[in-house]
């Protein structure tokens, strides 16, 4: 990415991959690969460079705009301090049902916390799915299942729950999006043992 600097203030962002004209000259598309950054420079056109340092993971917070600025011979681009997603449903306020926005008190979005407490349920019917037939046989039939498969069922539910209430229980944002990093838990030396605090469903032997 480009960046057009004229007496001292951004004026434009060039695509890199069309000629420019700047002033009376005009300039073509090589000028992006081939010539050093110095030689562009010296005609006004700066390499922005981008600080990531506020950027957070987008699964969990909300990012500002890039906010680009010249100084100190080059253009950067930064981020403004992220703001961290609702991690509870938000309902419509008194001010939104004003604003004809919805009614005071209903659901306007749904939190963090629902929406990967409904992500662990989908994943424990899909866990539970191919096996649902053995359940049915059972009612159907009366043919009895394997103490095995009803074991595991059961371990399976089990463990939804204890998901869900880690989920739940989550003080905030930082702390929720923490129960789904996976970290390295051998010891040094080791083969390297990825797990996640918030675990995993039970593997059918």
């Amino acid at each position: 990415m480009f960046a057009v600097v004229t007496d001292g203030s951004i004026t434009s962002f060039p695509n890199g991959n069309k000629g420019i004209t700047i002033g009376d000259n005009q300039y073509p598309a090589a000028i992006y690969t081939l010539w050093t950054e110095a030689e562009r420079n010296a005609i006004g056109i700066y390499t922005v460079e981008i600080n990531n340092t506020n950027k957070k993971d987008e699964e969990w917070y909300i990012n500002t705009d890039i906010t680009y600025a010249f100084g100190s011979g080059k253009v950067t681009g930064t981020y403004g301090t992220a703001t961290a997603k609702a991690i509870a449903d938000v309902l419509f306020t008194q001010a939104d049902e004003d604003n004809g926005l919805g009614t005071k008190d209903e659901l306007n979005y749904r939190g963090l916390k629902y929406i990967k407490n409904k992500m662990i349920d989908n994943q424990c019917a899909g866990v539970l799915a191919p096996s649902d037939w053995r359940v049915i046989r059972e009612q159907e039939t009366g043919s009895a299942m394997d103490s095995g498969w009803k074991t595991w069922r059961a371990n399976v539910r089990t463990k939804c729950n204890s998901m869900q209430t880690q989920i739940t229980n989550a003080a905030n944002v930082d702390a929720l999006a923490a129960l789904f990093v996976y970290v390295n838990t051998a010891d040094e030396g080791d083969p390297k043992v990825y797990a996640r605090p918030l675990g995993e469903f039970p593997v059918k032997s």
